[in-house]
């Protein structure tokens, strides 16, 4: 089967078309499909215009036209619809029910008979991205439109959770036409190619890009952590969304933390700063870790996300300490693969990483278990698999007809 997907955005530096579509794409090519991720690369324009091909999917990067206020963003949208047109595709496959990749389903649904599917991975309108994005009114209003209709319109729709499923029916999807599809890890764990030293510290990782929780609690967790546990330090990897980091890092000199972002650090450093790192870079960064946590508050958008950092974390075969919120659940087996507390329990938090840095042998095991389970569970080879299924993509040797994909 010939697919094209569509993206709201480039490869970077959001991270859907990413972490989701493309190793998504690259498991269906390795189930016999063709599949070409068609991406308007707005906020990385270096890339404009470059197409090539990763692990035998082929990715274009659509030109920019001027940017000549609401013209640039009518013209972006058709040349998408136009060139997935073009393609011949035996179906669309659109990630995002939102911006570029909605406009290009709404023309599509206009103007062409092929069949559409749409992925959510967040909910975007009212409770969700909308309340934390700082868009004009207008805007918002209109991203929550276009969530609605895109979902409405899909003749299918795969979601990333099960918050996100029940969202779907209630915009009077049928359920026979939503499916899960949460997100997924590689078959094989990388390994590091450069070593940021090793210290008899033990290590908490922050892992996080810091939308998920308010920093002051997270604050609160680890400087009780520290104060019971002098010897800890904590090494945190990504950056927020709004400059979150900063707060953390003011709060961690404030109490006396030494604080740096120089890596390697000081073997007196108490927080390290590593900032966001490149996907090759993170193993050296989690083989310093000896336990991670991962706070998430009980937010529509942290119950609608499969959060992928997450799942690096298990692939890692790091113990991981997470809330019991959304998909999280559904991604660590409490007490076997990981340890779950209850959300906002900030005393349980404290209380199950003191209990981990004691327990070497039990983080050990916890970190084994969960390495293997992740990768039992959520392959994307065996994801692209459900998706076949699911979609009938295949019947009887041939492809699903558009009738079949409702």
């Amino acid at each position: 089967m010939n697919i094209v997907m569509l993206g709201p955005f480039g490869l970077r530096p959001r991270g859907t078309m990413s972490v989701r579509a493309l190793p998504l794409a690259r498991a269906l090519v390795k189930r016999g499909h063709a599949v070409t991720l068609l991406l308007p690369p707005w906020q990385n324009p270096a890339d404009a215009g470059r197409s090539w091909e990763d692990a035998g999917v082929r990715i274009e990067n659509l030109s920019l036209p001027a940017r000549v206020p609401g013209w640039f963003h009518l013209r972006l949208a058709t040349a998408l619809a136009r060139r997935a047109h073009k393609l011949r595709p035996d179906l669309i496959y659109a990630f995002k029910p939102k911006a570029y990749a909605g406009l290009a389903h709404w023309f599509l649904a206009r103007f062409s008979t092929l069949p559409v599917i749409v992925d959510t991975d967040d909910w975007e309108g009212a409770g969700g991205w909308n309340d934390l994005n700082p868009y004009p009114l207008p805007l918002k209003w209109f991203f929550a439109w276009q969530e609605r209709w895109g979902l409405r319109h899909a003749d299918a729709v795969t979601v990333a959770s099960r918050a996100l499923q029940t969202l779907t029916w209630a915009q009077g999807v049928a359920p026979e036409r939503v499916h899960y599809l949460p997100n997924g890890v590689l078959a094989r764990p990388a390994a590091p190619t450069t070593s940021y030293g090793t210290t008899s510290r033990p290590t908490l990782l922050l892992y996080t890009r810091f939308f998920e929780y308010e920093v002051a609690r997270l604050w609160h967790i680890v400087a009780r952590v520290k104060a019971a546990r002098p010897a800890v330090r904590l090494w945190v990897v990504g950056k927020g969304f709004f400059a979150e980091e900063q707060t953390l890092l003011r709060l961690a000199r404030e109490a006396g933390w030494r604080v740096t972002e120089k890596i390697p650090p000081a073997p007196t450093d108490d927080l390290i700063y590593a900032g966001l790192a490149p996907a090759a870079a993170l193993p050296a960064h989690f083989a310093q870790a000896d336990l991670a946590l991962y706070p998430f508050d009980d937010t529509l958008i942290n119950r609608t996300k499969c959060p992928v950092k997450l799942l690096d974390l298990l692939a890692a075969g790091i113990p991981v300490v997470a809330e019991a919120v959304g998909e999280l659940p559904q991604m660590i087996r409490a007490g076997e693969t990981g340890l779950l507390v209850p959300p906002g329990d900030d005393e349980a938090f404290t209380a199950a990483l003191l209990a981990l840095l004691d327990d070497a042998d039990r983080r050990q095991a916890l970190g084994a278990r969960a390495a293997v389970d992740v990768r039992a569970h959520f392959s994307w080879d065996q994801l692209a698999a459900s998706v076949e299924s699911a979609l009938a993509w295949q019947r009887g040797g041939g492809v699903a007809s558009q009738h079949d994909l409702k």
